[in-house]
């Protein structure tokens, strides 16, 4: 069995409709979710010129980050998505589709390594920023790089898991529901949570909601642990104190 221990030193979480911890704590209560699509989160901190470049994935991913990284010194980031700027990449795919020309600007935005990059540049900092592409359990992956982060001596390091609705025709081949989310941790030294891994069974159900949720859920409860099963790999996650 691997653990990894750490500490979450603080959070931030967006959805349509749960902006800050109320909407969050009522979420929690009653489990309901609806989706938006007009929503969009605040990012009036960034410069104009900027905003209007950014999905609303990128300004998710913004608006959670910005109030963790705001008055702090430099840290390294790790952004985890599993299907990242889909949307994007489905307009300009369906431009070549159409024969229409495509647009470098737009391009350069839909690789997955685009939001922190663009990230780095708004904050200036020099520091390791990390994109993954995993696969239903890329929080637990994003947390094990940060963990390694932080033994290199790393102060601090920021994690962001963020999703958007896949375009209407991927829905038949992508699992679970597909809500739209970002959640920003600071992560630091310590052992106040537990991850470990272990052997899971293939054949388990998966779960229908992003499990970030499971995580905020957690977060704003006396809930101490949790389980995330995805294929052959089971992750327990336990608060300790």
């Amino acid at each position: 069995m691997n653990t990894t221990r750490f500490d979450i030193d603080h959070w931030q979480a967006w959805a349509p409709g749960r902006a800050c911890q109320a909407d969050w704590l009522r979420w929690a209560s009653t489990s309901q979710w609806s989706d938006d699509p007009e929503a969009q989160p605040d990012v009036s901190f960034l410069p104009a010129m900027q905003r209007r470049r950014l999905s609303r994935l990128a300004r998710m991913v913004y608006a959670v980050a910005y109030p963790l990284a705001e008055g702090r010194p430099p840290m390294p980031l790790v952004y985890a998505s599993r299907h990242g700027e889909t949307t994007r990449n489905f307009a300009l795919l369906s431009d070549l589709a159409n024969q229409q020309p495509l647009s470098p600007t737009q391009f350069s935005l839909s690789v997955h390594n685009a939001i922190v990059g663009l990230w780095s540049i708004f904050q200036g900092d020099p520091s390791e920023m990390t994109a993954i592409a995993a696969e239903g359990d890329g929080l637990e992956h994003a947390v094990i790089e940060a963990s390694l982060l932080l033994n290199e001596g790393a102060p601090a390091v920021m994690l962001v898991i963020a999703e958007e609705t896949p375009p209407e025709a991927y829905r038949p081949w992508i699992d679970g529901t597909g809500m739209p989310y970002a959640l920003a941790l600071r992560l630091t030294a310590g052992d106040r949570w537990q991850l470990q891994l272990q052997p899971g069974d293939d054949t388990a159900r998966q779960q229908p909601q992003p499990h970030a949720l499971q995580l905020i859920r957690a977060l704003l409860t006396e809930h101490s642990q949790f389980t995330h099963q995805w294929k052959t790999r089971r992750w327990n996650w336990q608060r300790t104190r």
